[in-house]
Formats: C-alpha cells, sequence, structure tokens
C-alpha cells in the first residue's frame, strides 16, 4: 500500500497523487508500488527493498540523490492468546525534496503520523520527521518493555501453583522477545551515535534537544531491555526448579493415597486365597463380611491419620 502526504496551507492531508516537499508512506508495498516510486524518485529497486528484509540491520547510508536510515522497530506477533514481540526494519529515504518511508507491515509509528497525532509534524522538515521518527520508535520500545515486564509477573502468579511446561515455554517466548529488543536497540544506538556525527542529515538549532530526548530514551530502552532479560532468565531457572518440585508434591501424595487404598485391597485379597475357612479370622462368625470390612477402614484410617500428621499429603 501506498499513500502520499502533505503539509500545506490547509495544514497536514493525504493526497493523491505525489508533490514536492510530501511524504510517501509506503506499508507492505507491491513490486508495481515499488517500481512507480523508484521511478518517481530516480531510486534504485535494492535501495527501496532495503526494508522488506526482514534480517537487515540498522544502518545510515547515502548516495548521489539520496540519503536513507534504516532503523528496527519494535512489532507485536499475535500467537493464540500470547502476544510475542519482534522488530522489523523501517526505512527513512530522504529523496529530492521528498520523504519516503518503507515497512514490512503497518506499525503504531507509522499510523500515528498518518493519522497527524504528532505534534509539530511538518512533510517538509525532514530532519525533524526523521528525530520524530526515532523518539517514538524509542518510546514504544519502553511501552512494549513494561508490557513484557507486566505479562512477566501475570505468568510468575501461574508458576506457583503449576506443573505444566506452557508457563515456561511463555517466559522463554517473553525472554526471546527481549533478545531481538536489546539487539535492536543496540544497533540503532550506532546509527543515533553516527546521525549526532554526520553531516548527512541536516541537523538545525531547534531539533538539538529532540535528538537528545531520542539518545536518552533509546539508552533507557536498552537498560530495561537488558534488566528484564536477566531478571526473566532468572525466573525462568528458578520456576523451572519450583514445577519439578510441584510435580514431586503431586508424586508424594499419589504414593500415600495408593499405601492407604492397599490395606484394604490386602486384606481381602487374603481372604480371597483358596485355604481352610476354619484358618481365617471371623471367617465363621455371622457378621464376618462387615467385621473385616470395618478392620480394613479403621486400619486405613489410622495409616492416613499417620501420613497426615506427617505432612504427607502437602
Amino acid at each position: 500500500m501506498i499513500k502520499y502526504f502533505l503539509t500545506g496551507p490547509d495544514g497536514f492531508k493525504q493526497i493523491g497523487a505525489p508533490a514536492a516537499g510530501c511524504w510517501v508512506s509506503m506499508v507492505a508495498p507491491s513490486e508495481d508500488e515499488l517500481l512507480r516510486v523508484s521511478e518517481q524518485h530516480s531510486l534504485d529497486m535494492d535501495i527501496l527493498k532495503a526494508s522488506l528484509d526482514l534480517d537487515e540491520r540498522s544502518r545510515i547510508d547515502s548516495d548521489e540523490g539520496y540519503t536513507m536510515v534504516l532503523v528496527n522497530i519494535p512489532t507485536v506477533e499475535e500467537q493464540t492468546n500470547i502476544e510475542l514481540y519482534s522488530t522489523i526494519p523501517l526505512s527513512i529515504i530522504i529523496a529530492g525534496d521528498s520523504i519516503i518511508t518503507v515497512c514490512s507491515e503497518d506499525s503504531p509509528i507509522i499510523r500515528s503520523f498518518e493519522q497527524g497525532k504528532v505534534k509539530d509534524f511538518h512533510t517538509y522538515m525532514k530532519s525533524r520527521f526523521i528525530l520524530q521518527i526515532l523518539y517514538r520508535t524509542a518510546t514504544l520500545y519502553l511501552q512494549y518493555l513494561r508490557n513484557i515486564e507486566r505479562k512477566t509477573d501475570e505468568v510468575e502468579d501461574k508458576l506457583h501453583k503449576s506443573t505444566q511446561n506452557s508457563e515456561l515455554i511463555e517466559l522463554l517466548k517473553l525472554e526471546k522477545s527481549l533478545v531481538y529488543f536489546t539487539t535492536a536497540l543496540r544497533s540503532n544506538e550506532v546509527v543515533l551515535e553516527k546521525l549526532l556525527r554526520t553531516v548527512l542529515i541536516k541537523k538545525y538549532p531547534e531539533d538539538s534537544e529532540l535528538l537528545e530526548d531520542v539518545i536518552v530514551e533509546n539508552k533507557q530502552a536498552i537498560e530495561m531491555a537488558s534488566i528484564y532479560s536477566g531478571i526473566l532468565s532468572e525466573t525462568r531457572d528458578a520456576f523451572s526448579s519450583v514445577i519439578s518440585n510441584n510435580q514431586n508434591t503431586v508424586m508424594k501424595v499419589l504414593a500415600v493415597v495408593t499405601i492407604v487404598m492397599s490395606i484394604p485391597t490386602m486384606i481381602f485379597s487374603a481372604y480371597g486365597m483358596n485355604v481352610t475357612i476354619t484358618s481365617m479370622p471371623f471367617a465363621q462368625h455371622p457378621h464376618a463380611f462387615i467385621i473385616i470390612i470395618a478392620i480394613s477402614i479403621l486400619i486405613s484410617v489410622f495409616i492416613a491419620l499417620f501420613f497426615s500428621k506427617k505432612n504427607m499429603f502437602k
């Protein structure tokens, strides 16, 4: 999909065709759309396709006629009831008097700009637009990291009484998300440091504070991701032992119940053997059946009480 936006005398709005100073937003573009934009702005197809490769690393690339800033942004992958987090590349290309963004899927970052929710956003202010995208990227990372922390707490509550592996698998997936985040954030940090030094992107005095905010937010996200990753790793190891202990407790209770229930079975089996009736206690008593059952129950109750005092049912 390809959309064109322009900030003009009437404010920010979507337009039907490219114009001078416009923003070209490309989300999961088709081959025809890529070819059209390539011809309109005299760009190589490989430049436009760079962010469509999910393994592409963050970088700044510049040549005659264009400057590209490629960063990795966070995304959510929903599988069943579990939200998994990953990263995807987003390229911001300055070509002539236009700015182009290319992403393989829809993102809240791009959507917020398209819907005009970003303060002081103008399509003709290209340097600020790049910094605003980077700032929204860093804040979205922080938001998703807080979500991961909340989900970790929820999984921990389940693990306290779980004997299954599903919660541990969920922790592993969250840990995997944090690895993606940490790698992407460190890669983005290199881009920010290069932006601070490079002259490829014009930096205006009024944008210097915004660039500093972007760097601070990105560093904070890196620190949070590292901390949460360490906590998750320790939590997973600890609860692996908890699950093992829970399973041992269940097996212990089952073993005690088996012992208690085996007493009547042993007595009834003895009376069921082919032996002389006179040799069996109470065999000739008129109420032998009730007496034998009562004795079996009493013995079972006594043994159950004994195990209960030893806390064997907990």
